[in-house]
This record gives structure tokens, sequence and C-alpha cells, in this order.
């Protein structure tokens, strides 16, 4: 069982036409994407018992994903975006991020857990951050861990404590994602590939991670382990929109290392040990997830059939923007 642990929200977009609303949370979005890709996934986060909380509910079961939690009595969170004539955006919160009771209850909600993936506003936004910090600590020692922070400047505006709050999971996580803006915002005047190898050497040999994978849009994902540094190009389409591409960057790069029995604890060694030919070819699989998502609207990944079949439509003439960020 994949364990996913973070926020789901409902992105509203108000124009002069009419208004939109989309199921989103960047952990969200891993979730459904680890479940379209054919693994056994459970989503741990909170939503409201009304209509936008249904709607949450809804997108998680049409992926199959399990959601153990049942909704609570506060509303669902939910990020505004007011469009106006000339497609401006003006974006309002309203977030309540917290999992009263569940410190309690972790050792029976990870038990079997091999993998444990969070980040973004889940493990920023207080008091469901100081949760989430433990779930990790609870699974670290049999399960793999993930951390993408995936930051949210106009959310948490404190740079100083966003960065020692991503360096307490980077230093948990065996697996690490970011975008080159994660890391320009976090460390500014710093080159990103080498914030990235700091991460890389955060620890220890036997902690911090093992795997830091940075995503820079049309210049292709980069990675490091301690078998090498890896980049493979990104591939060329037909760009739709750029929603939820990285969380499927991540939910592929996650995928391809529990087809290759690289997740759990007992196989931590075998992570570190990763030859990088094997990095090489995670980021390629990884790359595709994501190419897939903005060939076409909305946060809307890749299922395995589509992964391996012939879904991607590459057009080498499109100049590429920076599909990186996630929403």
């Amino acid at each position: 069982m994949l364990t996913v642990i973070g926020e789901g929200l409902v992105d509203v977009v108000q124009r002069s036409t009419g208004i939109e609303a989309h199921v989103g949370g960047s952990p969200l979005n891993v979730a459904v994407g680890l479940a379209r890709l054919d693994h056994a996934v459970q989503f741990i986060g909170r939503y409201g018992r009304d209509p936008y909380g249904d709607s949450v509910a809804a997108h998680l079961r049409s992926s199959s994903v399990l959601v153990p939690l049942p909704p609570d009595d506060k509303p669902t969170s939910v990020a505004t975006a007011l469009i106006n004539d000339d497609g401006a955006a003006t974006y309002t919160f309203d977030l309540l991020w917290e999992l009263p009771g569940l410190k309690d209850r972790l050792p029976f909600m990870l038990q079997g857990a091999t993998l444990l993936h969070t980040g973004s506003i889940a493990t920023m936004l207080e008091p469901g951050a100081d949760t989430v910090l433990a779930a990790v600590e609870h699974a670290h020692p049999s399960a793999t861990v993930s951390f993408d922070p995936n930051c949210r400047p106009t959310i948490i505006t404190d740079r100083d404590y966003a960065r020692r709050q991503t360096e307490r999971f980077v230093k948990l996580a065996d697996v690490v994602k970011a975008s080159d803006e994660d890391l320009a915002w976090l460390y500014p005047g710093v080159d990103v590939l080498e914030s990235a190898r700091r991460w890389f050497a955060i620890g220890g040999p036997d902690d911090g991670p093992a795997v830091v994978v940075v995503t820079r849009g049309s210049e292709g994902p980069w990675g490091i382990t301690a078998a090498g540094e890896a980049h493979v190009p990104a591939p060329k389409v037909a760009v739709a929109d750029t929603v939820g591409a990285g969380d499927s960057f991540m939910a592929g790069l996650l995928s391809g290392l529990v087809d290759r029995g690289l997740v759990g604890g007992q196989y931590r060694h075998s992570l570190r040990s990763m030859p990088a030919e094997v990095l090489e070819a995670l980021l390629r699989h990884a790359a595709r997830a994501a190419a897939i998502t903005v060939s076409r609207p909305g946060a809307n990944p890749p299922t395995r059939a589509e992964m391996n079949g012939d879904s991607l439509t590459l057009d080498a003439g499109l100049p590429q923007p920076d599909y990186s960020g996630e929403r």
C-alpha cells in the first residue's frame, strides 16, 4: 500500500463568463496519479461535508484512491482565482489544514505502507504540518519517504520559515523532487542545481535523501544519486495547459521506483546504490507522465495504458513553456 498525506482542495476560477471549479491540491494529485498507474494508494487528507467536499470525494473514488478518513464538519479548502477581462488574476485562499486525533491513529493508518509521500501546503501550514511530520517520522523505519516542497509563496510568505521546514522534511526523505522555481525562491541567488546538491548532502551516508530531482520545464529534469548525476530532455508536445504537470511527474517517478522494487524500508540500501542509468530511465518515465498531462487540459494524469501506448504526440516544432509548476 502506498500512502499520500496532504491537502485536497478545490480551485475555483471566476471569470466574467462564469465560474469553474476543479479538484486539486498537490498531494491529492499525486495520489490520483499513482492510482491511475495501477498502484494501490490511500489518501490521508481532509475535506468538508459540503458540495466541494463531495467533489473531492468523487474525484478520488473515480480513480480508485482509498480514503480512510471521513469528511468533517468544517468547510473544504478553496483557492479562488478572479480573472479580469485582460487576463490578470487575483488569488484568495480559504484554507484549513488540520488532522485532529490522527497522531494517535498513525500506527494503524500507516500499517503496511511501503511508501509515504507528502509535500506542499500540508508540510507548511499549522496545525496540520506537525501531524504530517509525525507521520513521516513514524513511517520512516519501514517505508520509503518522498517529499515535494511545491512552494506556495502567496500562502506561506515567510521564506526563512519555509526554508527551515523544507529542510526538516528533506533530511527525513529518501526521494525529493522540487521545481527550479521552488529552489530559486527558497535560496535566492544560488544556482538551483547547487541547492539540490546541498540537499543531497544534507544527511550522512545512511540518512538524508538517496535521490534528489529538479524539474526544469523545457530544459528537462535533472537528478542526483550516489552514482552521479543524470539529465534527460523534456518531451516536446503541444501544450494545452500546465496544471498538475509537476504532480504527474512525481507520480511517474514514484511509480517507476515501485515497479523496480525500490520502495520499502528494507530496500533503502538498494535505493541508495541505484545506478545512474536507472535514474536516467526514471527521469524519462516521469517526464513522459508530465508531458501527457500538459498535452490536455487540467490536472489529468495518465493511466498506465497511456504511458505504455502512443498517447503522447510529439511536436518538435513547438517552443516549450516551463511546465514544472503545479496547482
